[in-house]
This record gives structure tokens, sequence and C-alpha cells, in this order.
């Protein structure tokens, strides 16, 4: 199971996932996001990093030509989508697309296959934010058939890795607001305490 981290917003949060073990790192280029940071900002961290961790960046219903425009100039490995962007708008950006849904009890997880050749990640619905609410939603409603194909994220959380690690079962984990002491800053001990959890469990 792979482990993302988002909301990165400084080098000392990014060099200390890395360290800690995750697999990509986050950078959110969404202006109403607490967790949001300015390109320049987040090439200079990029610019710091292993090659070997990917780099996502964030975007929420930004035009194509911004966003291939972005990811070129800073480096990033793939971009994730956070707004309603539709199929079509996706085969525009020219990197791997993370497709994120945010659901809630009503959600229709046949939409998942209007959308081709991207990863997707399941987050909880709210009116008021693009994810980053923390909050979880119901993982038992996700069908089987998707749940080894998805990326999860909302509430995931030192408390329940285990359980998701051997009952969901996602592709991987997405998660900012559980190891952090502010939005847009990690908590060295909660992120270790994550680490030591679910590294423990992918040996």
């Amino acid at each position: 199971m792979k482990v993302k981290i988002c909301g990165i917003t400084n080098l000392d949060d990014a060099l200390l996932c890395e360290k800690l073990g995750a697999d990509a790192l986050g950078f959110i280029f969404y202006k109403q996001s607490r967790r949001n940071i300015q390109p320049e900002a987040a090439k200079r961290i990029i610019g710091r990093l292993s090659p070997f961790t990917l780099k996502v960046g964030v975007f929420v219903n930004e035009p194509a030509e911004f966003i291939n425009n972005t990811a070129f100039e800073i480096k990033l490995n793939a971009v994730q989508l956070h707004g309603e962007e539709t199929p079509e708008f996706i085969s525009e950006i020219e990197l791997p697309v993370i497709k994120a849904f945010r659901t809630n009890g009503n959600f229709n997880y046949s939409a998942l296959s209007l959308y081709e050749n991207v990863s997707c990640l399941l987050d909880s619905y709210s009116p008021d934010a693009f994810g980053g609410t923390g909050k979880s939603f119901d993982w038992e409603k996700i069908p089987l058939l998707l749940r080894e194909k998805i990326i999860l994220s909302g509430g995931v959380s030192s408390e329940n890795i285990e359980y998701i690690f051997k009952e969901i079962k996602p592709r991987a984990v997405d998660l900012s607001s559980s190891i952090e002491k502010e939005p847009g800053r990690k908590d060295e001990k909660k992120a270790s305490e994550f680490f030591k959890k679910i590294n423990s469990l992918r040996r």
C-alpha cells in the first residue's frame, strides 16, 4: 500500500515525510485551501527531494494550460484534480492524473468507470471544501472490485490504518490533517506514529 502525504507547505515537513517513508508528497495549488502553496515555493522544495519521491500537484477547476505549464515548470510527476473536471478535460492533461471524487451516502460509484487512464481517489464530501476535511466516509460501501484500485482519503489516521490495510485494502492512502499540528504544518510525533504503524504493516 502506497502512502501520499498532502498539504506540504515547507521543506522541513517534506523532508520529514520523505524520511519516514512517504511514497508521494502533495502540493496544493488551490488558493482557498488552508494548505495552499505558491508554485515557486513548491519548486524550491521539489528541488531538494529524492527523485524517487512522487511529487503531485493538486488543482481545483483550473484551465488545462495552467496545470500543464505549472507541472512542467516545477517538475511535478503527476497531477491530482479535485474539482468538477470531466473525462474530456482530463485528456488535455499531459501528466498522469489522479481524479478525486467526493463521496457521500448517495454516491454513484459507477461514475468512476467514465474516467479512463486515471487513478481514482475517494474522499469525503463536504459542501464547504474540496477535500482536506479530515472526515471519513463509509468505506464499507466501496464496491469490492474497486477497492484494490482506488486511493483512499478522508479521515485516514494512525488509529484506523491497520483496519484500512487489512479490511479495505486500497492501492494507496492519502492523508494530511491527521498528522498536522495546524493546517499546513506537520506534527513530527503524529507523523512518526503513523509511519511506524503503516511501515510495520507493509513489511
